[in-house]
Parts: C-alpha cells; sequence; structure tokens
C-alpha cells in the first residue's frame, strides 16, 4: 500500500480537526467479496511513535463511537474514553503511540455507503459492498503500513471492537504482542441476533428509508430512533436501571389522559439517546455493522473450530475483560476466549467486573477497567 495521508478536508476541520485519513494505495478486496477500489481510513493519534516504531496501540471502536477517543491539542473535546488515554493514564501515551481507527462502514471518514461514488456523485448507500469484522481489522492495519508501522505492542478493542480484535490475531499472525478484548465476542449469540435483526427491522420498515436511498441528511429517523432505544435498554443492566430511574416520573407528566408520551424518567432518558444518535449516526451505515456483527464467527478461521482459530493466535499476553452484568456480550462469552487463548499457551489475564453498568460499564466503570488495563500494559 502507498504510504499516503491527508488531513481532514476543510468542510470537517470545524467538526473533527484531529481526524486523519490514510489513502491506500491499491484496492481493497473485502472478506465476503466486492471491493472498495480507492479505500480511505480515518483515525486519530496520540502520543509519539518511537523509532523502532514498535511502541503502537491500535484502538477499535465500538459500532457507535468514531475515533475521537480522546482530546488533544488539534482537539480538545474530551473523547469517548477519555479518562483511559493520555499521560499518566492507563494507555499512556508517554510509553505509547496511540491510533484509533475509525470503522470501515461508519460515517465517520472511512469508507462506508456516505461515501460518495465518484461515477453517481452521490453516497454509495446500500449499492457499498458488505463489510464484514475481518474488513474492519485489515483497514486498520493497512492504515498502520502507511504511517510505516508492520507491528503493534498491544491491539485493543471493546464490543465491535472486540470482534475486531480477534479477527486482526487471526489474519496477521505474528504482527501482534498483546491484545486487550473488552467485552467483545468470539461469535454473536442467537439472543443478540435476535435484537440486532428486530433493530434493522425497524429501521428498514421506515418509509423514509426508500430502500436505503434517501438524501444525505434525510433517511429513516423514526426507525433508527426506535433501534437505538432498543440498543440502549440492553447496553445497561436492569439492576442499574431500577437504581438509577426506579418509578421516578417527569417533573411536569405531559399530556392528557390517553395520551401516550413519556410518563417516567426512564421513557425521557432513551428518547434523549435516540434523538442525539439520530442526529449523528448514518442508517445505511448502522445496518452495515450491525450485520457485520451477526455474520462474525471466528471459527471461520479454524474450519468450524474456535479451538484450531486460536490457535493461528502468535501474541505473548491477552487482557480479557467482561461484566457480569451484560446481556448483550455475557460474562460466559468472555470466560471462553480466555479459555481458548489458555489452552493455546498464551499468558492470560482475565477479569469478570460486577459493575452495575452492564455492556456499557467500559464506558462508565473507568476505576476498574483503568486499573485492570493500565496494569496489563505497564508490564509491556
Amino acid at each position: 500500500m502507498a504510504m499516503a495521508l491527508a488531513r481532514t478536508p476543510p468542510t470537517a476541520a470545524q467538526e473533527m480537526p484531529a481526524r486523519r485519513f490514510a489513502q491506500l494505495g491499491a484496492p481493497l478486496r473485502l472478506y465476503r467479496g466486492g471491493v472498495i477500489e480507492r479505500p480511505v481510513v480515518a483515525y486519530e493519534c496520540w502520543g509519539q511513535l518511537n523509532e523502532a516504531r514498535d511502541n503502537t496501540v491500535l484502538l477499535f471502536t465500538g459500532l457507535s463511537p468514531s475515533a475521537h477517543a480522546a482530546s488533544s491539542p488539534e482537539d480538545p473535546k474530551p473523547g469517548w474514553w477519555e479518562p483511559m488515554i493520555g499521560e499518566g493514564r492507563p494507555i499512556d501515551t508517554s510509553r505509547f503511540f496511540v491510533v484509533a481507527v475509525n470503522s470501515l462502514g461508519s460515517p465517520y471518514g472511512s469508507s462506508s455507503p456516505v461515501s460518495i461514488n465518484p461515477d453517481t456523485g452521490r453516497p454509495y448507500g446500500i449499492g457499498f459492498p458488505e463489510i464484514a469484522v475481518e474488513d474492519i481489522a485489515t483497514a486498520g492495519r493497512e492504515a498502520l503500513r502507511t504511517l510505516g508501522i508492520r507491528r503493534v505492542a498491544a491491539v485493543v478493542g471493546p464490543s465491535l471492537g472486540g470482534m475486531v480484535v480477534l479477527a486482526y490475531c487471526a489474519l496477521f499472525p505474528g504482527e501482534v504482542d498483546d491484545l486487550v478484548t473488552i467485552s467483545g465476542a468470539a461469535r454473536a449469540t442467537p439472543f443478540a441476533i435476535a435484537l440486532r435483526s428486530l433493530q434493522r427491522e425497524t429501521v428498514r420498515g421506515d418509509p423514509a428509508w426508500h430502500g436505503g436511498s434517501y438524501s444525505p441528511g434525510r433517511g429513516p429517523r423514526q426507525g433508527l430512533r426506535l433501534a437505538r432505544k432498543l440498543g440502549t435498554i440492553t447496553y445497561r443492566s436492569p439492576q442499574e436501571w431500577q437504581q438509577r430511574f426506579g418509578r421516578k416520573r417527569v417533573a411536569e407528566p405531559s399530556g392528557l389522559p390517553g395520551d401516550f408520551r413519556p410518563q417516567f424518567e426512564v421513557e425521557s432518558y432513551l428518547e434523549h439517546q435516540a434523538q442525539r444518535f439520530a442526529d449523528t449516526f448514518d442508517a445505511n451505515c448502522y445496518l452495515y455493522l450491525s450485520r457485520a456483527m451477526d455474520q462474525f464467527d471466528l471459527a471461520d478461521h479454524g474450519a468450524n473450530s474456535l479451538a484450531a482459530a486460536f490457535a493461528k493466535f502468535r501474541v505473548k499476553r491477552a487482557l480479557v475483560l467482561g461484566v457480569e452484568t451484560d446481556m448483550l456480550f455475557t460474562i460466559d462469552q468472555q470466560r471462553e476466549i480466555a479459555e481458548h487463548l489458555r489452552a493455546t499457551g498464551v499468558e492470560v489475564e482475565f477479569h469478570a467486573f460486577p459493575s452495575l453498568q452492564g455492556h456499557d460499564a467500559f464506558l462508565v466503570d473507568h476505576e476498574r477497567f483503568g486499573h485492570a488495563i493500565g496494569a496489563f500494559l505497564e508490564r509491556s
């Protein structure tokens, strides 16, 4: 791949001033067929690359975040993992060069359904080729190569990013020293697949979806809102919902008898989260990434055997983190990953945290996650 690097275009400079672009120098052939002819990978970075070019921590995100994981002089706005990245923080930028990659298929700058098709002058929409978790991993790796980086000290990812971490290690054995997977999975459970299937149906069932051919800035807002509400319910635990909201009602219950507008605080919270998501995320991108999570099965890299797939890994150490209250990526799935890695002779550290926040705990319970990740990386 060619050594090409471009800064954020002027149109996006105010919104994401720290965003950079890796313009890959060759077409990207995708895992399930299809090709991206002019692939672009957006990313942000912190810290300094050392002379040996071996101190990189590569970070993959969950489904919805951008690459803006932490603030920087170029963009002082706090990132989605602000307490975790920086000098003296768990992922210490005085030691590591941290690169957070925007997932292929998401709307924040990497090639995706919102990219402009040069043949039509319009977004690709559902004319974009199918994206797999493996493609997100490959795109991240090729972005690093544009920076002259061929090996990473650690590859880290939560949720969807945890799946990408596993795919990365299966696809590129020998290029990773340590792995950190957080509330990820070697494959989706039937519960998670069923949930995401319903979320996709709510998006596609919105008349504004128009078969995926909607105008930029428009689209199935109502369907996307409902899909996000369903997701948000599963991202947290029942225990947290009870403790945080109970049966508290909104300060001034709205509407007359028979009016079904929100009456409880938990309803208002879900509506706020849904509106914010619908304002910032693209519906087709959501469909593509959601399906990619369902389709992923690490056993595909081991002739339908998870054990054989994990045997391909060549990492030195692994940190596997999960939450006991996570209903979406269950603690049993984290334990499965840890056990398979141990069986291959990898040094594994496994934590099952009792965090109340469920799947989203890695975004909230910084004390537990920060201590575990910081202690692990300190020994790198």
